[in-house]
């Protein structure tokens, strides 16, 4: 970075405020676009009650007008019942939610606000475990549907020859019905069929499953089978794969579990090698891989940071088409890893019109690391893109005419939304500039031709946060569980509108797509039906099927995104049958360069830092009509938007078209697209950015498993999982608090709660309660939520933060809390049989789990203290009555990381027979050494060690 670039941050720390409770009161950040220019502050607001619990947060837009405003509300509201859970949300871009739980914790009641309810029955105890029978839906004044349906398999010699016994093989969805035929020993599905409800392509057909006959809930769905064939290894891993076509995929693990190979079958073909080879460093990092098509792609990383800094994809000598390097991408990073350079070294420099067209992009960003300028090139004839896509330049570019330069600026406002988009390519005078209305009470924003008031963009969203208008008479239409279910691009009087509609499984990811438009005075009807590993692709005019289309997606393919495509009827004269496409992709996941199966070059793309195509170039129009996957590697619909899998994008305003289902995970603004940042971050679902990690696993997540009792006790954990939401609860600090302890030689049995220096999270027991604990009887306490709110994770990956936030926070009060083994489902089960065979323990325990990012489980195993450390450190977690050698003892501010980066729905309870599935999880070892706290060095050769998969997402 040079001495400009860094004075541009010069005095613009990032401030935290805390009251005299610790809790955080206010985040102060300061913005500057340019060095010397006086830096903009901007200040977040947090209010807690009197218990501790957040109950409302401001960001600094909003906190800003709320000064002079007070009309003005939060962006997020929190109320909690008696006990301290959360129960009620309101959201100004998403708007009220209020979850309501039964006895048992389980979700009761849920309203949102779009007025409708969604109602969870269960078993009764007296006739089964408990598990969810039926979900019900009702929307305002129409009738409760049940949308969703669970039947579960009865101890019979059919259902145990299948491994089917208590196991959901039935489970009937808004999209019709999802079964499970057979399950391996190791509880993975090897045959899953789906059927659709009849005329699931109508958006005006909607699921319900009332009542309690099978036979009539059969009898609502259309008659076609599709079945989907599994086998798996001995650790789960699917090894093949044979979708309802007959079409096989089969792949090869080596043995640190990293793809090693990759093979497809198209029915009635020999199979095909699609990954013939890969190597990977000592760190896990991937250093080379061959595909099928003969070109080798060789990846370089930064000594110091391990950051990628080249990717070179090329033809090697011998290649039967020639060697040829056809992609070699070279990357500058700043010191906090935002690009500032991409340069494709296997492009041309270009001249024309007395301008030198480089074939690189660079990149400009302010102190909070938003991105506010971006150059690069792009066609010539390239204009004003919206929803419409442009169209390929045909052939392949052979001359210096075809590029020219251009040069984008964004700009924010306080929230970050972004509110505008300047073009300029003055070669070509393609100089345009796009504005974002935003709402001035919420961060609801849509393009400025829908509205340039401020007080009407909330109008144009529904209550719950979802846009009601794609462009000027375009309506969207949307589910009651805020999936986008049809837009309307054309709407004709009298007689049928173009429309494409959607319907998704139960959990909201999309099954089928239709699209309707009139062509030559008849409706012409594209659908696509989304199936593990194939998607069936038809087209009918008039009623007439033209083309049957079937599109291999290939599963494991390495940096590559490989689609084989096949033609049953319709195939054009200029395609191939069988094609193979090869996309590479660029670092955040986007479709660049494509070749086909003998490694020629198909088509070429590169895009605007938002989306929009700048490069679009094809050797066949009929070829580039069949590419669908492009900017960040998501399908591109005939509407323009990007589906994610939870959202929908819209690349011409860098916006979602709906507010984010998963809450606050990625900040307080709903809408915001990758924190501002596309060009480090991409967004696999729709619901949190994340560093697009080409050259690692593609695991980015770390399961922890806990054994806990039952039923909570003191005695045995200061803190437990809430299984609804994978969320740690623990007692408050006490200053008179005491911790577990006993002799370092351990000769006795110790008592509990010795006293030893500094506070605890162990509240000190009243006379009544150790009578209760003597007992066995579980010990009410008073739980709070973390009181340490971490600081802003802005720029840094997930590793990088977690390292840096323990670091600031390590002489905050220590905990006890001990995990065994962390991420090892064998020393889990292994401890519980431990501690079930304790003739002297009077509690039942269960085995829990949740799941946090590889990278933040890398950052804790690396600070905290085993229990091997009791001799040198008296807060190291231990167990009384059995050994446990080696579990990591987690203190205040290690579970304070953990409630933040929980995977929400990832909690698991084992329990009774259940805890033998435990035996059959794979946990893998990373070639990656954990760099060991000194404390923890002296126990490196235990024969228990920590196990994780390092991805550094």
């Amino acid at each position: 970075m040079s001495s400009t670039t860094t004075s541009l941050y010069y005095a613009t720390p990032s401030v935290t405020v805390m009251d005299n409770r610790g809790l955080n009161i206010r985040h102060i950040e300061y913005c500057r676009q340019t060095p010397g220019e006086t830096a903009q502050t901007y200040i977040s607001r947090q209010v807690f009650d009197t218990a501790g619990h957040l109950s409302d947060s401001y960001d600094p837009r909003l906190y800003s007008a709320s000064l002079t405003d007070s009309t003005v509300k939060p962006n997020f509201s929190y109320r909690y019942d008696l006990t301290g859970a959360l129960i009620y949300t309101d959201s100004v871009d998403a708007g009220p939610s209020l979850l309501l739980n039964d006895a048992a914790l389980r979700p009761l009641q849920h309203y949102n606000a779009d007025n409708v309810r969604k109602r969870y029955e269960y078993e009764s105890p007296e006739t089964g475990r408990g598990r969810v029978t039926a979900v019900y839906e009702k929307k305002s004044a129409s009738e409760e549907r049940c949308l969703e349906r669970f039947v579960y398999a009865s101890n019979t010699s059919e259902a145990k020859a299948r491994n089917l016994f208590g196991q959901c093989v039935r489970h009937y969805d808004p999209a019709g019905l999802l079964q499970t035929n057979d399950i391996s020993l190791t509880g993975a599905p090897v045959s899953v069929t789906r059927r659709l409800i009849k005329d699931a392509a109508s958006p005006d057909i909607l699921a319900d499953w009332q009542g309690k006959n099978a036979d009539v809930w059969d009898s609502r769905l259309d008659s076609e089978n599709h079945t989907t064939l599994y086998t798996v290894d001995a650790t789960g891993a699917v090894l093949t794969t044979t979708d309802t076509r007959g079409n096989r995929q089969r792949v090869s693990y080596d043995i640190s579990g990293q793809l090693s190979g990759s093979w497809l079958t198209i029915k009635d073909s020999p199979e095909q090698v699609i990954v013939k080879s890969l190597t990977h460093s000592a760190a896990g990092l991937k250093l080379r891989e061959e595909h099928g098509n003969g070109v080798v792609t060789t990846y370089i990383y930064d000594p110091q940071t391990q950051r990628l800094v080249g990717i070179k994809a090329e033809r090697p000598s011998g290649h039967t088409a020639g060697a040829k390097v056809l992609q070699d991408l070279r990357y500058e990073y700043d010191p906090v890893g935002n690009v500032l350079k991409i340069c494709d070294q296997a492009e041309e420099t270009r001249f024309w019109r007395n301008q030198k067209v480089v074939p690189e992009n660079t990149y400009r960003y302010d102190t909070l690391y938003q991105l506010i300028s971006a150059t690069g090139r792009e066609m010539a004839s390239a204009g004003q893109q919206d929803s419409r896509s442009p169209s390929p330049t045909v052939p392949l570019p052979a001359d210096s005419s075809a590029f020219t330069n251009y040069t984008r600026s964004y700009r924010y406002d306080l929230a970050g939304n972004l509110t505008q988009i300047r073009h300029s390519a003055p070669a070509t005078s393609n100089n345009y500039t796009t504005e974002i209305t935003v709402s001035g009470r919420s961060n609801r924003g849509v393009q400025s031709s829908l509205t340039t008031k401020p007080s009407e963009v909330d109008a144009l969203f529904t209550a719950g946060g979802q846009q009601k208008q794609l462009q000027p008479g375009q309506s969207l239409s949307w589910t009651a569980r805020n999936e986008l279910l049809k837009v309307t691009p054309v709407v004709r009087d009298g007689g049928r509108d173009d429309r494409e509609s959607y319907r998704y499984d139960a959990g909201s990811q999309r099954l089928l797509k239709v699209s309707e438009q009139k062509t030559a005075g008849s409706m012409q009807t594209q659908q696509v039906l989304y199936l593990p590993g194939i998607e069936l692709r038809t087209t009918a005019t008039g009623g007439v099927i033209k083309e049957k289309l079937y599109v291999m997606t290939m599963g494991e393919a390495g940096r590559a995104q490989v689609r084989a495509q096949h033609w049953e009827t319709g195939k054009p004269a200029e395609v191939s049958n069988n094609l193979v496409r090869y996309s590479y992709d660029s670092l955040t996941g986007s479709s660049g360069i494509e070749l086909d199966g003998s490694g020629a070059v198909i088509s070429m793309a590169e895009y605007y830092p938002y989306g929009g195509t700048a490069v679009w170039t094809a050797r066949s129009v009929v070829e580039a009509n069949y590419k669908t996957v492009r900017y960040s590697g998501k399908e591109r619909d005939a509407t323009g938007l990007y589906y994610y899998g939870y959202r929908y994008y819209q690349p011409w305003v860098g916006r979602w078209m709906s507010a984010d289902p998963a809450g606050t995970v990625d900040g307080l603004n709903l809408f915001r697209m990758v924190r501002n940042n596309p060009v480090k971050y991409s967004d696999a679902s729709g619901t949190e950015a994340t560093e697009y990690n080409l050259y690692s696993s593609n695991n980015k997540n770390t399961v922890v498993y806990r054994v806990e009792p039952l039923v909570f006790s003191e005695k045995f954990t200061h803190t437990f999982i809430d299984n609804n939401n994978a969320r740690i609860y623990y007692p408050q600090a006490s200053a008179s608090g005491k911790l577990p302890y006993r002799s370092a030689e351990g000769k006795n049995n110790p008592t509990y709660y010795e006293t030893v220096q500094g506070k605890g999270y162990v509240n000190k027991l009243t006379a009544e309660e150790k009578k209760m604990q003597a007992t066995g009887e579980p010990v009410n306490l008073k739980f709070i939520k973390s009181k340490i709110t971490p600081s802003s994770k802005q720029g840094l990956s997930t590793y990088e933060y977690s390292r840096n936030y323990l670091a600031n926070n390590s002489g905050q009060p220590l905990g006890t809390m001990g995990w065994l083994g962390f991420n090892s489902p064998e020393r889990a089960y292994d401890f519980y049989q431990q501690k079930m065979a304790n003739e002297g323990e009077k509690l039942t325990f269960v085995v829990k789990s949740f799941e946090i990012p590889s990278g933040v489980y890398k950052a804790i195993a690396e600070t905290a203290i085993t229990e091997h450390m009791r001799s040198t450190d008296l807060t190291a977690p231990i167990n009384v009555d059995v050994v446990a050698a080696g579990q990591l003892g987690l203190q205040s501010h290690h579970l304070d990381l953990i409630n933040k980066f929980a995977i929400n729905g990832s909690a698991r309870v084992y329990q009774g027979d259940d805890v033998n599935q435990l035996r059959s999880i794979v946990s893998y070892q990373s070639a990656t050494r954990i760099k060991h706290s000194p404390l923890r060095d002296s126990e490196s050769t235990q024969k228990t060690k920590i196990k994780f998969r390092n991805l550094l997402n």
